[in-house]
């Protein structure tokens, strides 16, 4: 799928798997079952690290949980959806929003600047094709307003039955509103569906409402000899992996 020249994360309902999110490349991909999807298009590879924020075994299409995602938040204004290409320049648009918004004060504006939505909108919309990773859109009527994107770990020698969020982005003026849990509930039904035991995620350690989100609200654990330094820009930040069982 595509690649992002950082690993995507968690940004929380801040923007996070970097959770935020924007998670840069790891090296890993998990192993492939039998039947899995076809190989990545050039571009999509390019896009997407070896991430984040925020799976397993292949990941069939949403068909099978589509109707039980819709009837859980039916009570909601909220409503999330298995994404499709004429998706791609929205989820761009809230990529790119909420990883401004939720890395504004720990990277440089130069770095910031680097995503455009341009980039996005190719990068998301060679994800929704090639299901690269699984892609869930939550709305508020008519107007998309979060993402979340997952699949099997890419972490070097994980088990194929470990998922990842890849990234979970919120637009700013929706954070506290319960769209990242009903994103972060539409992911965990799609891995546990494929029988995922296991999810992970990634986040930076300065990004405090991410880690709020996902260790409060979602309910994931910090493993803390996974942490590592990595390169934004001209500074470093420290990132952090977090896991929990699907269940």
């Amino acid at each position: 799928m595509p690649q992002p020249a950082a690993r995507l994360h968690a940004g929380g309902e801040c923007g996070a798997a970097r959770v935020g999110f924007e998670c840069q490349g790891r090296g890993g991909q998990g192993q492939r079952l039998k039947n899995s999807r076809p190989a990545v298009a050039p571009v999509a590879a390019a896009f997407m690290p070896a991430l984040t924020v925020l799976i397993c075994a292949t990941i069939r299409p949403f068909a099978a949980f589509t109707t039980d995602i819709h009837k859980r938040f039916s009570m909601s204004s909220y409503s999330v959806r298995p994404a499709v290409a004429r998706d791609a320049k929205a989820i761009a648009e809230i990529h790119v929003a909420t990883w401004q918004a939720a890395y504004k004060d720990l990277m440089p504006d130069d770095h910031l600047a680097t995503m455009t939505v341009e980039k996005r909108q190719a990068y998301w919309r060679e994800a929704i094709e090639y299901g690269e990773p699984q892609v869930l859109v939550a709305a508020d009527g008519d107007q998309l307003v979060g993402f979340v994107g997952f699949d099997r770990s890419r972490d070097p020698k994980s088990r194929s039955t470990v998922g990842e969020i890849w990234a979970i982005y919120v637009l700013p003026e929706h954070w506290g509103k319960g769209v990242g849990l009903a994103l972060w509930d539409g992911a965990r039904d799609g891995l546990k569906d494929e029988g995922c035991t296991q999810v992970t995620l990634w986040v930076l350690l300065g990004n405090e409402r991410a880690l709020q989100f996902c260790e409060h609200a979602a309910g994931f654990k910090r493993e803390m000899p996974s942490l590592k330094t990595v390169d934004f820009g001209s500074v470093k930040l420290e990132e952090l992996r977090l896991k929990r069982a699907i269940d």
